[in-house]
């Protein structure tokens, strides 16, 4: 191609912005905003430099000395790169992802990595361009692994099946890094077809596969890592990631509403393993993003555990964009995204400034405006995903089942065998899973010991990963109520006594999401926390979040779906 060529409208916007940041990096042109005498982190040497940082339209374009059209003093500051969470759900934040952008952009969080898994198994593919429409234009940058098991076992009855067929389209939205934890390691290790063609469909694309395999050792780790799985966020002992980490694949440790590994995987965050290692939340629910924080809440968490406060940043920034090939992102540096996070000192981590591509979008408690839209046809579909006929107390009615004992802080089970009735005295309640995406009519029940309930009943369509109606009670009649008042509402958290309700938190978005603001979900969560604890439920437990993980049938000892108890150990029903 010829010089005077024309080429089309594109590369012209593209050279005139470069020709403006090579202007800019030599100081021929004034940058359009540039932070005054920073001090920030170096993520390539490992030190605090010094300098002016020169901003052209969304990009970096020097450090040194420069002047601009807009100009920000952050002298006594520390700036680091904007802060990258490897791995999390959304939904776990009970609200839109709007709302929790604004959440975790106040605390210098700019770029999320998220596995839409759980509206995926109530609306499949549906549930995925929701997410993507819903994370259009927000403040953060939004980037998505493809849920790789929906549903989770052929045990559940999710809303929808995710086949390598109608995933492949979405591997060319620039977007999509990947396939998101592989759960099915047991399929990864013995062949299974479905799922090996999944992980050979995000290898041709160049994308990365997300690990997710508690305990996984020896040959069958081996196996898993050949596969294609280049990565963990399951490592709850140090002696697992270790492991992992020495057969190549790359760390991300949780530190979460629901898991805490941080303390565990301290020792990673050394000189020698450093590099393999980046944070993640997993799940994040709405009280500890306005009372804890985000990504900034583990970094101060690892420095008080004695870590190197820029050790702790590389995990938070660099490291995570490094796996994830964001090259544009993670490090203050000339060509790179200006995504940084101005903070008081490394050690407190308070942010005080966000810069999100070139613009402040957070600055002394406000978030700047931004508008999120969602097509009117995915808004309809995503409200209307509950398909089941009213329940009645016969239908919960049952004699000997088996019994599923909770261990409080854990979302493993124990075997306790058989009970005859439900029985408060005992504490012994009944437990059911109702089927709610196809009418199947499909009801499973149990018995529950370790919940505490002495009276009423407690409901949520919170269940993973089907998330079908999951509810705990004494009477059959509190139970069938519960779970009808849940249907009415078209999802959400519901406590209940005597067929009155005596709290509840609406989430008519699949059942997942609230459409209320953030402060507002948190304060009814409380609320409806605080029913179930005046009910009897044990303070030492969450109501909801152990109910919510009493239905995920890949984690022992037993667990109860829409058929039954299930020994996950045994992987029949009892």
């Amino acid at each position: 191609m010829k010089p005077n060529e024309i080429v089309g409208e594109h590369f012209e916007r593209k050279y005139a912005e470069k020709d403006k940041l090579i202007a800019v990096a030599t100081g021929k042109q004034k940058a359009d905003f540039v932070l005054k005498n920073a001090r920030y982190v170096n993520v390539f040497s490992g030190e605090i430099c010094k300098g002016d940082i020169a901003i052209s339209g969304e990009l970096i374009a020097g450090i040194g000395s420069y002047e601009g059209i807009f100009e920000l003093d952050v002298s006594g500051k520390i700036v680091t790169p904007g802060l990258i969470d490897a791995h999390i759900h959304l939904e776990s934040s009970l609200v839109k992802p709007a709302e929790f952008a604004k959440a975790v952009v106040s605390h210098g969080t700019t770029t999320v990595m998220v596995d839409p898994h759980e509206i995926a198994n109530v609306m499949g593919p549906d549930g995925i361009r929701y997410m993507l429409e819903a994370t259009e234009n927000l403040p953060i940058d939004v980037r998505f692994m493809l849920p790789s098991c929906v549903p989770a076992t052929p045990m559940d009855e999710s809303g929808a099946r995710l086949t390598p067929e109608n995933m492949e389209p979405f591997y060319t939205d620039q977007r999509i890094l990947g396939l998101a934890e592989m759960m099915n390691y047991v399929g990864v290790i013995n062949g299974d077809r479905e799922v090996i063609t999944k992980i050979v469909a995000s290898q041709r694309y160049h994308k990365k596969i997300d690990g997710h395999a508690p305990g996984l050792s020896g040959k069958n780790l081996n196996a898993y890592i050949a596969a294609g799985v280049y990565s963990d966020h399951e490592c709850d002992t140090l002696e697992n990631a270790l492991e992992k980490l020495r057969l190549g694949q790359y760390i991300m440790i949780r530190e979460g509403t629901a898991a805490k590994n941080l303390k565990a995987l301290v020792p990673l965050l050394n000189g020698k393993y450093s590099g393999r290692c980046m944070f993640a939340t997993d799940d994040k629910h709405p009280s500890d993003l306005l009372e804890l924080g985000h990504i900034d809440y583990i970094i101060r968490k690892a420095v008080s555990l004695g870590v190197d406060p820029i050790i702790a940043v590389k995990a938070a920034t660099y490291d995570a964009a490094k796996y994830f090939i964001q090259n544009h992102k993670g490090a203050i540096a000339p060509g790179l995204l200006a995504d940084m996070a101005v903070v008081d000192n490394l050690n407190d981590f308070r942010v005080e400034t966000v810069i999100k591509r070139g613009s402040i979008v957070y600055r002394d408690g406000v978030v700047s405006p931004f508008e999120a839209a969602i097509s009117p046809d995915l808004e309809e579909k995503a409200r209307h995903t509950f398909h089941l006929s009213r329940t009645t107390a016969a239908d919960f009615s049952a004699g000997r089942l088996a019994l599923v004992g909770i261990i409080p802080g854990e979302i493993v089970t124990e075997n306790l065998g058989f009970a005859e009735k439900a029985d408060p005295s005992a504490d012994i309640l009944k437990i059911a899973v109702v089927e709610r995406h196809q009418n199947t009519g499909h009801i499973g029940v149990g018995y529950l010991r370790g919940y505490g309930l002495k009276e009423g009943a407690v409901a949520t369509s919170v269940a993973h990963d089907s998330h079908n109606i999951i509810a705990v009670g004494y009477t059959d009649g509190d139970i069938s109520f519960a779970v009808n008042q849940i249907r009415e509402m078209n999802g959400g958290i519901i406590v209940v006594k005597d067929g009155k309700v005596l709290s509840a938190l609406p989430l008519p978005i699949a059942g997942l999401i609230s459409d209320m603001p953030l402060e507002w979900v948190n304060s009814q969560l409380k609320e409806t926390k605080s029913a179930a604890y005046a009910l009897g439920v044990l303070r030492n437990i969450d109501p909801f979040m152990t109910l919510s993980f009493m239905s995920l049938p890949v984690i022992p000892k037993l667990k109860i779906t829409t058929r039954g108890v299930f020994d996950v150990e045994k992987w029949q029903y009892c």
